[in-house]
């Protein structure tokens, strides 16, 4: 009997073993792709043209945003000299307080001119679908880096996201014309993905494991490996012993001090979005 018993667990492992096997080998033959039928906000993927030291940027995201689900679509394109670049900017977004390990984290490149552009490194979602932690370890989502204003990459957060908690930092970037580094390996790997999709991974190739491979690739070492890159809602304390963001005291005070959402909530939709965040 016991012999029996042993025999049919034996085999049913065997099937289970097998099963899994070509579930992985189907998932890892499939093909990211940038023909779908996109989300709205996931539409286009931006492109970068090089002309010396004037870079072109196509389909930058401007949408005019009421809730998550009531906008004005709104596509532009600008030229930045990248001589210009004088700042960079991490938001954090904190999608449940309560949750501290999960957030979201975005660059923004501010110009001597006054302006900013904001890049959220992000799954792109197909019509119907919705981001899961589990499903974005196996081949489901692709990868694409959404250039946009700040009023709209930040504003959609911070305005219409009623749960989620938003900060703002000033990045601390060390060495001259590192700034203009980060923004050409930012749009040039922007470029590759339009020509080369890739899958988005939770855990290899995300929104912070992306700014990460940025930062050490233009400043090498500086960012070293830690569980908060897995978990960016762990990363203030990273932040803070990395050098990475200006402090306004204990990274408590800081972290109170960068929240942004209710100066967000208050602009008035005529005066520059990015000026009434950093009031």
């Amino acid at each position: 009997m016991a012999n029996g018993l042993d025999d049919a667990l034996t085999f049913f492992v065997l099937i289970t073993i097998i099963v899994i096997i070509l579930i992985l080998n189907r998932i890892y033959k499939l093909s990211p792709s940038n023909n779908r039928s996109w989300v709205n906000d996931n539409a286009r993927n931006a492109v970068a043209d090089f002309d010396g030291n004037i870079v072109k940027i196509k389909n930058i995201r401007d949408f005019n945003w009421r809730t998550t689900r009531d906008y004005d679509e709104r596509w532009i394109e600008q030229e930045f000299d990248l001589r210009t670049v004088t700042d960079i900017w991490l938001t954090l977004e904190y999608f449940d307080p309560k949750r501290r390990q999960m957030a979201h984290t975005i660059l923004s490149f501010e110009f001597a001119d006054g302006r900013r552009l904001a890049c959220s490194i992000e799954v792109r979602r197909e019509e119907g679908e919705r981001y899961h932690p589990i499903q974005g370890m196996f081949r489901k989502y692709e990868l694409i880096y959404v250039w946009g204003t700040e009023r709209d990459i930040i504003g959609v957060r911070t305005r219409c996201r009623k749960n989620s908690v938003t900060h703002l930092f000033k990045a601390i970037v060390l060495g001259e014309g590192n700034e203009r580094r980060m923004l050409e390996s930012y749009l040039s790997r922007t470029n590759n993905l339009a020509e080369n999709p890739e899958w988005y991974n939770t855990i290899t190739n995300t929104c912070t494991t992306n700014i990460v491979r940025h930062v050490n690739e233009v400043y090498p070492g500086r960012v070293p490996r830690a569980i908060s890159i897995l978990m960016p809602g762990l990363s203030p304390k990273l932040l803070e012993r990395a050098n990475l963001i200006e402090m306004k005291g204990t990274i408590e005070q800081t972290l109170a001090a960068s929240v942004i959402d209710s100066k967000a909530d208050e602009w008035n939709g005529d005066d520059d979005f990015g000026d009434t965040i950093r009031m």
